[in-house]
């Protein structure tokens, strides 16, 4: 990690032309979080973080950054990304906008 990034906090925007929320510093994108929207729910389908960056806790801000956003519009969350499962198992202070996985949902998916 760079001096800039160090002093820089890392943010969380999202990207709807682009379906992902970027996590970024220092003018640098350090990671993503894909999803596709089904109604009133948001599913995360892939995260990645820089592997450059990686160890950092990039890829923890950009969960709470995301899921944050997520619960600050009104949306519900299906964690089908296998990063944000594990995150969610972590921490529970999500747990009132996720919604899980349905079988029909995971077969659209496919």
């Amino acid at each position: 990690m760079t001096d800039d990034m160090a002093s820089e906090s890392p943010t969380v925007v999202n990207v709807p032309e682009k379906n992902r929320y970027v996590i970024s510093a220092g003018g640098r994108e350090l990671g993503f979080t894909e999803y596709t929207d089904r109604g009133a729910q948001r599913v995360f389908l892939h995260t990645e973080i820089d592997p450059a960056e990686e160890g950092h806790g990039y890829g923890s801000a950009l969960m709470a950054g995301t899921l944050g956003q997520v619960r600050d519009a009104g949306l519900r969350a299906v964690p089908v990304c296998p990063f944000m499962v594990g995150y969610l198992q972590r921490h529970h202070e999500f747990d009132d906008v996720i919604d899980p996985v349905s079988i029909s949902l995971r077969a659209s998916l496919g």
